[in-house]
């Protein structure tokens, strides 16, 4: 047995009580949304200003909450899946993790694309305008897609080619390693990762360290940069904990193999759900022009609902 279908077997026997499930599936879909309805609240005040779709930085920003939004709903669905339904039909289970995988190595390259942007508007500002247009923004945003999904669907290529056609309308409980369980696909994402994290690291602390010699003038767009740099350094170490993880519940089942599914329950929050809450924290409310138009944004809904409360009590007393 490998360590996959262990993990499942170890779920099976040990799963959880019906109010704990309902509790914990509450906590993950009432997170969901939360943090989805703030991303759709950034991304309307990006869609209605031109001062932001017009700007590669904000273009770069709104796809990674996107990304996000696209990541935190396929997990949700897939961990309330886990719990309601348990195994799913294999194909459905591969179109899920596609986009699931294609998210997950967008974050990082969508970081190392907006410290190269921090980096020139810095240190190469004469030039920002002609190299970081909205139209090359967009291609590298389309780059970025192709990359990834290439990388996913060489998975996907790879397990028509090794599996019976029988298998694609099996049920199954839904992880990468349960659908696409041949070896050589294992090592090429772990090899994948690596590489997406070296480049990525790469760039960080280059644009970082020619950023802070620029800094040293006193220049505050330089000081706002440096520490912008810093924060893309702190959510790709949120992302290498997406890469940690396989081990990390190996040695959780090892450990705590009744209470395997509390452990679980606790990686999730903390590897997939809360990293895609620092996003709207670090440049909707850090940034001061997004945090200008987000407020009105934001007074404005706020207006709208103490009218509908108004509207509402009064056609009550009427009644």
């Amino acid at each position: 047995m490998n360590a996959s279908s262990a993990n499942v077997t170890v779920v099976l026997q040990y799963r959880d009580s019906f109010t704990k499930a309902v509790i914990k599936n509450v906590i993950v879909v009432v997170l969901g949304i939360s943090i989805n309805y703030i991303n759709a609240g950034l991304i309307h005040t990006f869609c209605k200003h031109q001062i932001f779709y017009m700007n590669p930085r904000y273009i770069l920003f709104i796809h990674l909450v996107v990304n996000d939004m696209i990541e935190v709903t396929v997990t949700v669905i897939l961990f309330v899946i886990s719990y309601t339904i348990y195994q799913i039909n294999v194909s459905v289970c591969c179109i899920l993790t596609l986009f699931a995988l294609s998210t997950t190595e967008n974050t990082p390259l969508n970081l190392a694309c907006m410290a190269v942007e921090c980096y020139i508007a810095i240190c190469i500002p004469l030039r920002h305008v002609q190299i970081c247009s909205v139209k090359r923004t967009l291609m590298l945003i389309g780059l970025i897609w192709a990359t990834t999904m290439f990388s996913a669907l060489a998975d996907l290529f790879i397990t028509l080619a090794t599996e019976p056609l029988d298998y694609f309308y099996s049920r199954l409980f839904c992880l990468p390693k349960t659908v696409f369980p041949n070896p050589v696909i294992i090592k090429k994402r772990d090899i994948t990762y690596s590489v997406y994290l070296v480049l990525v690291w790469i760039t960080i602390f280059y644009t970082y360290f020619r950023i802070l010699l620029t800094a040293k003038t006193a220049s505050k767009d330089a000081k706002k940069a440096r520490n912008t740099i810093i924060l893309h350094g702190f959510q790709v170490l949120l992302c290498m904990a997406t890469y940690a993880e396989p081990p990390l519940k190996e040695a959780l089942l090892q450990w705590f193999p009744k209470n395997y599914t509390d452990s679980l329950f606790s990686c999730y929050i903390i590897i997939q759900i809360l990293p895609r809450s620092i996003s709207p924290i670090i440049y909707g409310m850090r940034d001061k022009t997004y945090r200008k138009y987000l407020k009105r944004y934001l007074l404005c809904k706020i207006s709208t609902y103490k009218q509908l409360f108004i509207d509402y009590n009064k056609v009550s007393k009427k009644r």
